[in-house]
Order: C-alpha cells, then sequence, then structure tokens
C-alpha cells in the first residue's frame, strides 16, 4: 500500500504563490514518476507538471509554464509544486501522484482558491 498526503492549499490572491507539498508512506520501493494533477470546477481532471524519475525530466502544462516548478526530495519520498503569479483560473482540486512500480497512486487532493 501506498499512501499520499497533500497539504499547503488555501486562499491565495491573485499574483500570490502558493507551495503544495506531498509525502509518500507505505511500499514504495521504486518510484517512477511523481507529478501534480487538477481539476477546476466543471472541468476534467488535467496533468499541470510531472517528473520521469528515470531520466528526473520535467513536463508542465501550457498553461504553467513559467509559474509552477515541479521538485522532488528522494530522501523524503516528497514532491513539492511551487505555485507563483497564480490566477483565478488556477483554481482547483491539486492531486498528487505517483506511479510506484508501474501503479498509481492518488493523494486526497487539496483545495488551491485564487481569488480576491
Amino acid at each position: 500500500q501506498v499512501q499520499l498526503v497533500e497539504s499547503g492549499g488555501g486562499l491565495v490572491q491573485p499574483g500570490g504563490s502558493l507551495r503544495l507539498s506531498c509525502a509518500a508512506s507505505g511500499s514504495i520501493f521504486r518510484i517512477n514518476a511523481m507529478g501534480w494533477f487538477r481539476q477546476g470546477p466543471g472541468k476534467q481532471r488535467e496533468l499541470v507538471a510531472v517528473i520521469i524519475i528515470s531520466d528526473e525530466t520535467t513536463n508542465y502544462a501550457d498553461s504553467v509554464k513559467g509559474r509552477f516548478t515541479i521538485s522532488r526530495d528522494n530522501a523524503k519520498n516528497t514532491v513539492s509544486l511551487q505555485m507563483n503569479s497564480l490566477k483565478p483560473e488556477d483554481t482547483a482540486i491539486y492531486y498528487c501522484s505517483m506511479v510506484v512500480a508501474g501503479r498509481s497512486h492518488w493523494g486526497q487532493g487539496t483545495q488551491v482558491t485564487v481569488s480576491s
């Protein structure tokens, strides 16, 4: 079993910043990828950012490039998402996801609201 717990969501004004973190615990013996998804009101869940562990490459949704940065702490099995210059359209529930030994695991989600 793999458990993922997110933290760091909240309410922020447009232009502000937030940092999300996700801690993994349980049977973690081979992480293939770590990433963040989000689901806005009335929208489908979408990929925000991902790290491919084998070569440390990162990929971002076009809508967040230059504003969001994904990073990981291998020793602590955590992945973080630094979000800057937030916009109202970034409002969503953000989900941490990890692929461990080929299986996807999800956190419970954390709400991010960008509003004045």
